[in-house]
């Protein structure tokens, strides 16, 4: 194959660097076909899990578990959560993304990270702030408040990179037929950003129903919290399977609505011609509420929880800093986040590669069962692999490549949607030319394919190294003995209402969370052309 591609031109051949051909990939694409399907299969045994317990509970029982009183009221309690939390989220992050990328507003670009900065803090740290300033917070309301402070960001980041690239010629269009600012924005504005709004509301549905420690905390019960007491009193019992398959239900159910919700428009600039600069919109009296809009959001979402963090840990004095305690828990931290990140990036590549250097029906499935297994809370991968080990291999119960697998499948495709980026952007004409001019599959990837896509890797890594830090549930559940992490200690002196010994843990998560957080938005803009 190399001598042909290497051969001389003849009149009317199209041997020339593979013309037409695809470079072939490392191992070859059965190889990397064979590898994808197992990482999918075994990206499906929380599904599998959730089907074969409640199958093996039998119908009636199923039922009855099911279709009881408790059950109503955590539904009850979670479609509330949900239909105040969302729209309130959509509406702040649009709102904020518009006066950001579309208004006069003064200090704009310090607005733009500090709207994005409250996802440095984890929900329940946030939580454990808001109820170290009022103790007696809980219930539907207070959940409400917590959870739109901390998932807002969810919606604004991809909101404010939409708007920064939206082509303004558009909204002058408008203008020109008469319509006013508002009208332009409710009638052509707030369409283009349909994509942006509904994967940013599945983003924060789906954290809402994963969220445990937040909602625990303010002893608000939600199906998570539900579970979590089922599994700490029964161990794996029955009516904590049952409320298990009716989240999971719930997460399929989100995804579905959101792929209908995104539609099938198309929303990409046509034609030729540079993109005019975007005009912003005066604000003129609307400045001063503006900034006072702005400055009250981020004191309550960021301001807020570092305050009441900086408080405690001056109220607890230097004893709390006791390198015994707190070092082991950051090198664990660390230890983890690093290596779940490295074995994400790894296990997201031949999946990446195949989406991207040979689509087809084949990798759209295969892609699709990381992000069907990706929405599921953290308990319910937790629960899956508990029951899988102990009952099929018992010698990696509790141990930390079963923690590290179940990351992996947590957040799969944080890494796979940024390789597939990069890989995007890395022409296969390289590839084939290396692989032409005689060198082996391996060694052309490598060189080439690999060196391009690093810095997009990079940057996945970087975000599965956020949710590994902050991961609460399933850390909970799979941990080996002795395991001690900044998250988990947290909670474990928290839930001892030691809030100065568990300030310590909630400054670090903040601290290591900041930059990735930071990454984050920058990704976004670049993304946008900025």
């Amino acid at each position: 194959m190399l001598t042909d591609l290497a051969a001389p031109e003849t009149p009317g051949s199209t041997t020339t660097a593979g013309r037409g051909k695809r470079p072939r990939p490392p191992f070859g694409v059965s190889a990397v076909a064979i590898i994808a399907v197992l990482i999918a299969l075994f990206s499906l045994i929380p599904l599998g899990y959730v089907i074969v317990m409640t199958a093996a509970t039998g119908w009636d029982a199923a039922v009855g578990l099911i279709f009881r009183e408790r059950v109503g009221e955590l539904l009850l309690n979670t479609l509330l959560l949900m239909a105040i939390t969302v729209p309130l989220c959509v509406a702040l992050g649009v709102g904020g993304a518009w006066l950001v990328e579309r208004t006069g507003l003064r200090g704009h670009k310090w607005w733009a990270v500090l709207l994005a900065a409250p996802l440095a803090i984890p929900a329940f740290v946030n939580s454990y702030a808001w109820v170290s300033a009022i103790p007696s917070l809980g219930g539907l309301w207070s959940g409400v408040l917590i959870a739109t402070l901390s998932y807002f960001p969810l919606v604004y980041i991809p909101a404010a990179a939409t708007l920064s690239r939206l082509d303004p010629a558009i909204e002058q269009s408008a203008a020109s037929l008469g319509l006013g600012a508002w009208r332009t924005f409710f009638r052509v504005v707030l369409p283009q950003l349909r994509i942006a709004m509904t994967g940013g509301a599945l983003l924060v549905s789906l954290h809402l129903l994963a969220e445990y420690g937040a909602f625990a905390m303010i002893r608000f019960d939600t199906f998570t919290t539900a579970i979590m007491v089922q599994y700490q009193s029964t161990f794996n019992g029955t009516a904590g399977n049952m409320l298990a398959s009716v989240l999971v239900f719930f997460c399929l159910i989100l995804l579905v609505v959101e792929v209908r919700g995104r539609g099938t428009a198309r929303y990409a600039r046509v034609g030729s011609g540079a993109q005019a600069r975007a005009l912003r919109l005066p604000l003129h009296a609307y400045q001063a509420p503006a900034q006072l809009f702005l400055a009250g959001l981020t004191a309550l979402a960021f301001g807020l929880p570092l305050t009441f963090v900086l408080r405690w840990i001056f109220a607890g004095g230097a004893d709390i800093w006791a390198t015994d305690e707190f070092l082991p828990a950051l090198l664990q931290t660390l230890g983890y986040g690093l290596t779940g990140a490295l074995a994400t990036t790894v296990v997201a590549f031949p999946m990446a590669y195949l989406a991207v250097r040979h689509p087809s029906w084949f990798s759209k499935a295969l892609e699709l069962s990381n992000y069907v297994t990706s929405s599921m809370p953290g308990i319910v991968v937790g629960l899956a692999f508990v029951t899988v080990s102990i009952r099929v291999a018992p010698g990696f119960y509790q141990t930390t490549v079963l923690l590290i697998a179940a990351y992996v499948l947590l957040f799969l495709p944080r890494a796979l949607v940024n390789i597939r980026a990069g890989l995007a952007q890395a022409p296969k004409e390289l590839d084939e030319a290396a692989q032409a001019l005689g060198k082996p599959p391996l060694v052309s990837f490598i060189r080439v394919t690999l060196r391009l896509t690093a810095p997009a890797a990079a940057g996945g890594a970087a975000l599965v190294f956020l949710a590994i830090v902050n991961e609460l549930t399933a850390t909970l559940l799979l941990s080996p003995n002795g395991t001690r992490t900044l998250a988990t200690e947290f909670w474990s002196k928290s839930s001892e209402i030691d809030y100065a010994g568990a300030a310590p843990y909630a400054l670090l998560m903040i601290l290591i969370s900041a930059p990735m957080t930071y990454l984050l938005f920058q990704q976004s803009k670049k993304v946008a052309g900025q």
